[in-house]
C-alpha cells in the first residue's frame, strides 16, 4: 500500500515536470531539424504560466467544466497506471477522458472546433483496436492484466509481443498527436492556422488542457516501459531509454511528414492492429 501511493504520488508531482521537459526538448530538436535554434528547454512552462495569467474568456459556461474533466480523468488513468491497477480499466478511464475533450470542443459550436471533434473521434477509432489488442497481448504472455503482475514479470515481453509493440509505436504517433496523424489539433504552427479541436479555448483552460497533454505522454510511455520491465534493474534501465528513443523517433518522424488524410490514419492503423497485432497475438496463443 505505501508503495502504490508513493507511486501515485511521485506520477501526480513529477508527470507534468517530465512531460513538460520532454515538450521542450520536442521543440529544440524540431528546430534544429528545420535549421533554427529552437527556444530554450523551459518554454513550455513560461507558455502555460503565460496562459494562466491571461483573462478567462469561454464560450459558453460548461466548456470550462468539460475540459475539468478531462483533466481529471487523464490524471486518474496515470494514477491508476502508475498504482498498478488493471490496464483495461485504464484504456476506458483514458477513453472517458478524450470524450469530455470532444464534448467540450462541440460544445463552443464555432465549425473549426467542431471538425477537430469530428477528426478526434476518427483518431479514436483509428488507436482503440492497437490499444486494446496491447492489453490482450500482456494478458496473453503474464496471465494478469494487474500492471504491478506485468512489472513484476521474470522476463521482459518485448521479444513474444514484438509485433504488437511495433503496432502500438505506430499508433502512438495518433496518440502524440504528431504528423502525419495529427489530424484534430497539431502542437506546432507549421500544421495549420487554426488549432482544430481546440480553437476556442484559451487561457486557464488550454493551460489545463496543455498539463493534461504532460501525464498523458508519460502515461503512454509507461505502456513502452511495460515491454521491457521483468521485475529487475536492468528492464528497467531499459525501458527508460527505449521510452526516450520511442519518443524521439515520434518527434523525427513529426519533422519529416506531412498530414495525411483521416481515412489513411484509420486505414494504416487497422491494417498494422491486423497484421502485427492479431497475427502477433495468434503466434503466441499457439506457442
Amino acid at each position: 500500500m505505501i508503495t502504490t501511493i508513493i507511486s501515485v504520488v511521485a506520477y501526480v508531482v513529477l508527470a507534468p515536470l517530465v512531460g513538460g521537459l520532454l515538450a521542450g526538448l520536442d521543440r529544440i530538436v524540431s528546430a534544429r531539424m528545420q535549421g533554427r535554434v529552437g527556444p530554450p528547454l523551459l518554454q513550455p512552462f513560461y507558455d502555460v504560466f503565460k496562459l494562466r495569467e491571461k483573462e478567462d474568456i469561454t464560450v459558453n459556461n460548461v466548456q470550462d467544466f468539460y475540459v475539468t474533466c478531462f483533466f481529471f480523468f487523464v490524471v486518474v488513468t496515470g494514477a491508476f497506471f502508475f498504482a498498478g491497477g488493471d490496464l483495461l480499466l485504464v484504456i476506458f478511464t483514458l477513453t472517458l477522458a478524450s470524450v469530455f475533450l470532444i464534448v467540450a470542443a462541440f460544445s463552443s459550436n464555432s465549425p473549426y472546433s467542431q471538425i477537430g471533434a469530428e477528426r478526434e473521434l476518427l483518431q479514436m477509432m483509428a488507436y482503440e483496436p492497437m490499444v486494446l489488442l496491447t492489453a490482450i497481448g500482456f494478458y496473453m504472455t503474464e496471465g494478469s492484466f494487474k500492471v504491478k503482475d506485468i512489472i513484476s514479470g521474470g522476463a521482459m515481453d518485448f521479444l513474444p509481443l514484438v509485433g504488437v509493440f511495433f503496432g502500438f509505436i505506430f499508433i502512438l504517433t495518433l496518440k502524440f498527436r504528431k504528423s502525419p496523424f495529427d489530424l484534430s489539433m497539431s502542437h506546432h504552427a507549421h500544421q495549420e492556422l487554426v488549432k482544430g479541436l481546440v480553437t476556442e479555448f484559451s487561457g486557464k483552460t488550454m493551460a489545463l488542457i496543455e498539463v493534461a497533454h504532460w501525464y498523458e505522454n508519460i502515461f503512454l510511455l509507461g505502456f513502452v516501459f511495460l515491454f521491457f520491465a521483468n521485475g529487475t534493474i536492468w528492464g528497467a534501465v531499459i525501458g527508460v531509454v527505449v521510452c526516450l528513443l520511442a519518443y524521439f523517433l515520434e518527434v523525427f518522424i513529426d519533422n519529416n511528414f506531412a498530414r495525411m488524410k483521416w481515412q489513411v490514419a484509420i486505414n494504416s492503423a487497422w491494417l498494422v492492429a491486423l497484421i502485427l497485432g492479431v497475427i502477433n497475438l495468434f503466434i503466441v496463443y499457439l506457442i
